[in-house]
């Protein structure tokens, strides 16, 4: 079985995995956010120093584009390596961060000199969350003829708020900021 270092040493870094991305409208997405948000400076990546971080992702999860580029921009103001590892190539890794049994993603690893995980993070932000299970619950029945029309609609406006309010962006910094701290 593979440590959580070797998979870092396989992955490939974050750059490049947002490069290869097959998602038009979601590597269009991430692309965006990674070019509007803006680490604050209130010294928390200088906290980061001698971590690296190992990112569980796919390309086609919305989570994952709201995400990558925050966490991406994480990395890089606290000068630290991220890489990316696809979740579905061996789940063997994914299987032992679940979230509440199934493998959601994205989720990243904070691994410390030693190659030991410190913390993790994700999916979400808990505000997001609530947000998702709020909008979840104004579908209709799964046997409705109207579900998924209204589940399509649905992530569609997901995934434009992720795209345009950036108090999205500050809950997902806020959280890591909060976990990370928490473990230190």
């Amino acid at each position: 079985m593979k440590t959580e270092q070797q998979y870092f040493n396989e992955a490939i870094p974050m750059t490049e995995y947002v490069e290869k991305m097959t998602q038009a409208a979601l590597k269009a997405g991430s692309e965006e956010i990674y070019a509007k948000f803006t680490v604050p400076a209130d010294g928390f990546v200088d906290t980061l120093k001698g971590y690296r971080i190992l990112t569980i992702t796919e390309d086609w999860c919305g989570d994952a584009m709201l995400n990558n580029p925050i966490l991406q921009r994480i990395a890089e103001a606290a000068g630290i390596d991220i890489r990316c590892v696809y979740r579905d190539a061996d789940t063997d890794l994914i299987d032992r961060y679940l979230t509440n049994g199934g493998r959601a993603i994205p989720i990243y690893l904070f691994l410390n000199d030693a190659g030991e995980v410190v913390t993790t993070w994700g999916p979400r932000a808990p505000e997001l969350q609530q947000l998702v299970v709020d909008a979840r619950a104004t579908l209709p029945d799964k046997e409705d003829p109207t579900f998924d029309e209204a589940q399509a609609a649905l992530y569609t406006n997901l995934r434009n708020r992720y795209l345009t309010d950036a108090q999205c962006w500050t809950w997902v910094y806020e959280d890591v900021k909060r976990t990370v701290q928490a473990a230190q």
